[in-house]
């Protein structure tokens, strides 16, 4: 084992909360903007999509205080494409949803071989992303407007 950089583990652990709370208003967001017939299945996945955001938000602040830092008052920026058609949504969830992933291994990178909770921690986060972009792939796929 080596020792863990608690330093740069709550960097990282801040990143990933600004970023999975602006994954909240993302899609919050998407799930106004969709239309059309499959409306209502798309926002419900939407919805789960923002509560499990917040969900991993809050998972990281707790470490973050865990390990006496400060948790961010700020969110990652949200990029707006002003392209609200399903297919632009999906896209777009897509871009986040790969971005939190390397979010996650980056956090891999410091707590690996330094911490054994933090190391499971974080490899069930990646898990979690790498599930949703292999839905999101999978919309994206089948998707036919």
């Amino acid at each position: 084992m080596r020792d863990l950089d608690i330093e740069r583990t709550i960097e990282i652990l801040n990143r990933i909360m600004e970023y999975e709370l602006a994954g909240v208003v993302r899609y919050t967001h998407y799930s106004l903007m969709v239309t059309g017939p499959n409306r209502i299945p798309i926002v419900t996945f939407m919805n789960a999509q923002a509560q499990e955001s917040l969900a991993h938000a809050q998972q990281a602040g707790e470490l973050i205080t865990g390990l006496e830092g400060h948790p961010s008052l700020s969110i990652a920026p949200i990029h707006e494409s002003h392209q609200h058609d399903l297919r632009a949504l999906l896209e777009e969830s897509l871009e986040h949803e790969i971005t939190a992933l390397n979010l996650y291994k980056d956090l891999l990178d410091v707590v690996q071989d330094a911490s054994i909770y933090l190391e499971e921690y974080t490899r069930s986060q990646i898990g979690a992303e790498e599930r949703h972009v292999i839905e999101l792939k999978m919309m994206l796929r089948d998707y036919s407007g």
